[in-house]
């Protein structure tokens, strides 16, 4: 979608809901985002928008608009940071030099890596581990 224009943002007890101009209405589900699972009330109420999307910068979690109204298909990237959400996707999109959003959009199907940028980002998830491993 382009040019989504947003009326309106809603919090619920298990979403988050977005409104266009047009009317439209989409909304993503917790239990999807581990940050968002598990922060408090408080701090799922505590967000910002910007032109592409919903920031909460006290648990690091970001959505994007597009990605309310886009088919979600399973994805490696998804299930490896569903599986583990104590995986940083900022620090790591920070690390190998990608903007957050496009590392976010990776994650959520919204567009697809390469296969050499696919495993890039599994050595660097995998880099972290080791580095982990020897503390």
């Amino acid at each position: 979608m382009e040019n989504i224009n947003i009326t309106k943002v809603w919090i619920t007890d298990k979403e988050v809901w977005i409104r266009t101009s047009d009317g439209k209405e989409a909304c993503e589900r917790f239990d999807n985002y581990p940050r968002l699972r598990f922060a408090t009330p408080e701090q799922r109420k505590n967000f910002t928008l910007s032109n592409d999307g919903i920031h909460w910068s006290e648990i690091n979690e970001d959505l994007s608009f597009d990605g309310f109204f886009t088919e979600k298909p399973s994805n490696p990237l998804y299930e490896l940071f569903i599986s583990h959400p104590e995986l940083n996707a900022s620090f790591i999109a920070r690390r190998m030099g990608i903007p957050q959003s496009i590392f976010a959009q990776y994650i959520s199907g919204t567009k697809k890596p390469s296969k050499e940028h696919s495993e890039e980002i599994l050595q660097t998830i995998r880099e972290i581990g080791r580095e982990l491993a020897v503390v």
